[in-house]
């Protein structure tokens, strides 16, 4: 059983794709989840979903960092597939600090292919996990945003959220 959510976010709708095992397969701030349902992996997605009012602990941690945790999304587990250096590329993402966004180049660095830039930005660009591998964390040299599946608007207010947190 695969079920999704659809929350109110301060940026819009942000929709989960939750599988039995408790890990999401696919999130963004959208309100369709056949248009999430359409990025996981052929060999993990669902041919139907089961709309929830609450995907408990994913539910929660949308709803918490939304509200400041910026913690919140780190514990919850993600299934993902594709090869050996994306796969990788996204667990480097999950130990991205909120307030340190990288650059391209250093997210490529990180990954153990420094001169991988455009490898690591593709990672970014087929993360179907939305905030839980928190791509939105890497930038262009030079500080230009890059590109957001969701529009530079949330990406930005993503990252202004985050550096609130330190503050």
């Amino acid at each position: 059983m695969t079920d999704h959510a659809t929350l109110t976010t301060p940026v819009g709708p942000f929709t989960a794709i939750v599988d039995d095992a408790g890990a999401v397969l696919a999130s963004g701030w959208t309100d369709s989840p056949e248009l999430l349902r359409a990025l996981i992996h052929p060999s993990l997605r669902p041919p139907t979903l089961t709309r929830k009012r609450d995907l408990g602990k994913v539910t929660e941690a949308i709803t918490d960092y939304h509200a400041g945790d910026l913690t919140s999304i780190d514990s919850i587990p993600v299934a993902q597939h594709s090869g050996e250096f994306i796969l990788h590329a996204w667990d480097v993402l999950r130990t991205v600090d909120p307030q340190a966004p990288i650059t391209y180049s250093e997210f490529a660095i990180r990954a153990g292919r420094p001169a991988a830039i455009r490898a690591a930005a593709s990672a970014c660009a087929r993360n179907a996990a939305a905030l839980f591998v928190p791509c939105h964390r890497v930038f262009r040299i030079g500080g230009a945003l890059g590109g957001f599946r969701y529009g530079l608007p949330i990406k930005q207010w993503l990252l202004d959220h985050e550096a609130a947190g330190a503050r």
